[in-house]
Formats: structure tokens, C-alpha cells, sequence
């Protein structure tokens, strides 16, 4: 497990007011019906964002998280994994995931983050955590029409290294104490990023654990203020 039900994501470091945000349904170009929490920016900045989750899919600090990337300016959508396996109920704390990651696959994300991606505009970038930190690399990695890639903690068990390329940037965001992948594994995913020719960059914060990105995890709030910085940074510069 990655972020719990009562976690709940750090506020960015300039926060503007949020217009709407709301539980809403998309439909993905395969018919995969699925939920989505979407929160539009009372002042946009331009720029878009989707949330890939974790292995939960769309619990609260996902939708908590789109109301901090409205904050920062962004029109944010995040998406749930597991319309096609799990309909559209709630995934509260007694949804059985696992099954479910066993049955998702790449081609299932790419379809549903189209499907968020063609309801945004701008610039859109993909942020995700864990197994939706892989899967924002692997997205980004692959094009799929975004300005780039931003994975929290990625789990790259989930996702193959990239065989072509060059994508979109990336940026890795890592707890120095995460054991979720093995370094390498991450040198072995790397390695491939650079024979793509895919530009990324990638900062390990010293001690901190996986699932760092947490508002209740005091000890680790300048690393959380931090992480803000490099991603609006990111993205600016990749617009």
C-alpha cells in the first residue's frame, strides 16, 4: 500500500483560490467507463495535469491532490484504474485492489489517461505515485501527446523500460529509504531512458521514505516543499 485513506497530500507553495471540483465519470476510446475526480483553477496557469494513483486507484488523497494542483493553477483530472474490473464504486478502505492491479495493464492506463488528456487543454503533463509514478514515466516515455512525466516513487515492476523513443521529459522524484524497486532495476530503466533518448532527471531525497508526499509526515515537509518546487519548475520549462 502507498498513500492510506485518511493520508492526505502537502499544499503547494503559492495556493490560488479553486473555481469547481467534482467526482465525475469518463469514458475511455474502448468504452471502459470509469471515475475521475476533476478540479478546475479559478486562475489557470495554462497548463494540465492527470493523476495516475496508486495501487487503491482513486481513494481520497487523489482527489485531495487534484484540489492542490487547481491551487498551484492547474485544470487537474485524476483518473480511477479499474473501470473495467471494478465498475464505478467506491474505493474506500475495504476495496480489494490486488486483483485488480493484477488485471491492469499499460495499454488500459494509456487509455484511460487519453481519455483525461483529450478533456483538458494546454500543455498536459501526468504526475503519479507508486505504480502510477511508473506509469506517468511509461506514458510520458512513450508520447502519447504530453508535454511530459512526473513519477513520485515509482514501482517499475509495473511498467517495462522504454524500447524506443525519444518521449516526452520526465522527472523522478525518490525517497532515499524506498526499497519499492531495487536500484537495479531503476539503473536498468534508466539505462534504457538514455538509449531512447528520452530526457530525464531525477532527484533522491536522503532518509525519506516511500509515500513521503504526505502533509502529516512533518519531519519531511521541506522535502515535500521541495518536490513542489521542482515540479512547477518542470513544468515550466517543458511547456
Amino acid at each position: 500500500m502507498c498513500h492510506s485513506t485518511d493520508s492526505r497530500p502537502p499544499a503547494p507553495p503559492v495556493r490560488g483560490e479553486v473555481a469547481a471540483h467534482e467526482q465525475t465519470e469518463l469514458t475511455a476510446a474502448d468504452g471502459n467507463r470509469f471515475l475521475a475526480y476533476r478540479a478546475e483553477p479559478a486562475e489557470p496557469n495554462g497548463r494540465s495535469m492527470v493523476i495516475l494513483p496508486d495501487i487503491r486507484g482513486l481513494h481520497p488523497y487523489y482527489r485531495d491532490l487534484a484540489v492542490r494542483f487547481a491551487e498551484a493553477g492547474f485544470r487537474t483530472i485524476a483518473i480511477d484504474y479499474f473501470g473495467r474490473t471494478a465498475g464505478l464504486g467506491d474505493r474506500g478502505d475495504d476495496f480489494p485492489f490486488r486483483p485488480h492491479v493484477d488485471q491492469l495493464t499499460s495499454d488500459h492506463v494509456r487509455a484511460d489517461a487519453l481519455a483525461a488528456t483529450q478533456a483538458l487543454d494546454g500543455p498536459v503533463f501526468t504526475v503519479g505515485f507508486c505504480l502510477g509514478g511508473a506509469q506517468s514515466l511509461r506514458q510520458a516515455a512513450e508520447g502519447n501527446g504530453l508535454a511530459g512525466g512526473i513519477g513520485f516513487y515509482p514501482t517499475l515492476r509495473f511498467v517495462e523500460p522504454p524500447e524506443s523513443g525519444p518521449g516526452a521529459p520526465l522527472l523522478m522524484l525518490l525517497g532515499g529509504a524506498d526499497r519499492a524497486t531495487p536500484r537495479e532495476q531503476s539503473a536498468a530503466y534508466e539505462a534504457a531512458l538514455d538509449r531512447a533518448g528520452t530526457p530525464y532527471e531525477k532527484h533522491v531525497y536522503p532518509g525519506a521514505p516511500h509515500a513521503y508526499f504526505d502533509r502529516s509526515y512533518t519531519k519531511w515537509t521541506e522535502v515535500c516543499q521541495d518536490s513542489w518546487r521542482r515540479i512547477l519548475d518542470f513544468v515550466e520549462r517543458h511547456s
